[in-house]
């Protein structure tokens, strides 16, 4: 799996691991049971400290994404979240009208927004046959 960041980003780097794994998993590039380097390996690769990865790591073992294997590492888990179908929902409007509102504020369209939330899905390739969690 290829974990890339900016450092020059405003988004804090931890919160980039974060994406960066979501976003392979999402795109099938990452598939359930695969191992993530270590936090260092990854903190070596990355340049950045491994307080950085440790924290993007227990984000992901929080939000599901990975388990953690005592002396064998983290590796991506197959289970999703374990949220309840009501606060999923909950988080994905808050997500979108997080994203609207941006998009207005940048002088957007409604019909703009939706192209670029189906362009956003397509990248995705998403069909409706990924993991429902």
């Amino acid at each position: 799996m290829l974990i890339r960041i900016n450092p020059q980003s405003p988004e804090p780097l931890f919160e980039q691991v974060v994406f960066a794994v979501k976003s392979a998993v999402a795109k099938g590039t990452a598939v359930a049971g695969e191992k993530l380097p270590s936090v260092r390996d990854l903190a070596r690769e990355l340049a950045i400290n491994p307080n950085t990865v440790v924290r993007a790591y227990e984000v992901l073992e929080r939000d599901g994404v990975i388990v953690r294997r005592q002396g064998a590492g983290c590796f991506l888990s197959d289970r999703g979240s374990d949220l309840a179908q009501s606060e999923k929902k909950k988080q994905l409007v808050l997500l979108l009208r997080h994203a609207v509102t941006e998009a207005f504020h940048l002088g957007f369209q409604p019909d703009d927004v939706k192209k670029a939330l189906a362009q956003c899905l397509d990248e995705l390739q998403f069909d409706g046959k990924r993991r429902q969690s």
